[in-house]
């Protein structure tokens, strides 16, 4: 990681920006030492949350009340993109973890905030959240893991695909069908980790993000109190859309932070880099290359910095997180491309990160909604279209 550019940031707060210099410290100490070494063995870092959680990094943006942090969005977001910007899986880990907690903290009852959701923020606990399937991916309301009643619980059978720490979290957020009834037939569960039944299959094997566990998670039988239900029956999927809305700004800050870093590398890298008697940041191709990824990035931090503003203000900003997430994610893929040309060899092997933060900058383009189902969701409400 090279130094970081100083950045000119903007918090609601003193406090806010006290929490920030922490963060910094945490990623310069913590994070950034270890990153290299965890994604080349694939070592999930489940210490390196439970230090956030003591820090109370995993609780910034909900009630207080709960354990949590009264945090805007538009200062946690910014705490997302630091982290990132020092260890991308831990950014996204925190975001997908922030993900799990949003359907208890949003939709949960009193008593059941209460009784489960201080646990959940206080860092000891992991959250996963769980809605895909090999056969329903960008098409969620087509998931086919099934709960029925049975003597006041539910019993759950299916399969999950693509779950960010499955195998490893504590509690997951499982959406599944109780209805035939299209997207009206899906509900929300809360699931213990520890159930019987539930069963985390072997880690995918990924082009990035690999100190990340990416697993399918099987259910088989497995029985879930209907007190731990959240929400109504048939209101899962609106539920699951809610959270991937405020997790899309998520990812497109860790993006950002992704792209932040590439561009601090490549602007060390090319200024200290000499070629015919002079640094090769001084050439103008090298310079203009630089210029363009400087001026995305900043770009990509405006736009989800908006969406996240709007969020805090109770303003509908679901296609603005859909903008965010598109452009953050896209400008990333570009940003860490350009990075990898400007360190040239060094910047096509492990020396270097650069084609670390290239291989994760790709998955990002793909998770919580493909940049596809983003133009989808942009181009509908353009055209006054329904969005879901």
């Amino acid at each position: 990681m090279a130094d970081q550019t100083p950045l000119d940031r903007t918090y609601s707060s003193d406090a806010a920006a006290d929490l920030m210099a922490v963060v910094r410290d945490i990623a310069a100490a913590e994070l950034a030492p270890a990153a290299s070494a965890a994604e080349l063995s694939g070592t999930f870092p489940r210490d390196t949350f439970r230090l956030l959680g003591e820090a109370g990094l995993l609780a910034l943006p909900f009630d207080s009340q709960y354990g949590g942090g009264d945090l805007p969005l538009h200062d946690y977001l910014q705490v997302l993109e630091e982290l990132a910007a020092a260890w991308g899986t831990v950014a996204l880990g925190v975001s997908v973890h922030t993900l799990a907690c949003f359907p208890l903290a949003t939709y949960g009852s009193a008593d059941q905030r209460s009784r489960w959701l201080p646990e959940m923020l206080e860092g000891q606990l992991l959250g996963a959240y769980c809605l895909s399937e090999s056969d329903a991916g960008s098409d969620a309301a087509a998931l086919r893991t099934r709960a029925v009643r049975e003597n006041g619980d539910y019993v759950v059978d299916g399969t999950k695909a693509w779950i960010t720490h499955g195998g490893f979290a504590d509690f997951y957020v499982v959406m599944t069908r109780t209805s035939d009834d299209g997207p009206k037939g899906i509900t929300c569960l809360l699931v213990d980790g520890a159930a019987d039944g539930l069963t985390g299959l072997p880690p995918e094997h990924k082009l990035g993000f690999r100190a990340s566990p990416t697993a399918q998670v099987r259910f088989d039988g497995v029985r879930v109190p209907a007190d731990r239900r959240i929400g109504e029956e048939g209101q899962g999927f609106a539920i699951a859309m809610a959270a991937l809305d405020s997790g899309r700004l998520g990812i497109a800050a860790c993006a950002v932070g992704i792209a932040q870093a590439a561009l601090d590398l490549a602007v060390s890298y090319a200024s200290s880099r000499t070629q015919f008697g002079r640094p090769v940041a001084e050439f103008q191709g090298l310079s203009f290359l630089l210029a363009d990824m400087a001026t995305g990035v900043a770009a990509a931090r405006e736009l989800y910095l908006s969406a996240a503003r709007r969020r805090d203000r109770g303003l509908p900003f679901a296609v603005e997180a859909s903008m965010a997430k598109l452009f953050a994610t896209d400008t990333a893929m570009q940003v860490t491309t350009d990075a990898v040309q400007v360190l040239g060899g060094a910047g096509y092997v492990e020396d270097h990160p650069a084609e670390r933060y290239f291989r994760e900058a790709k998955a990002l383009q793909i998770v919580e909604g493909t940049n596809q189902i983003q133009r989808m969701v942009i181009g509908r409400a353009l055209t006054h279209r329904p969005r879901r």
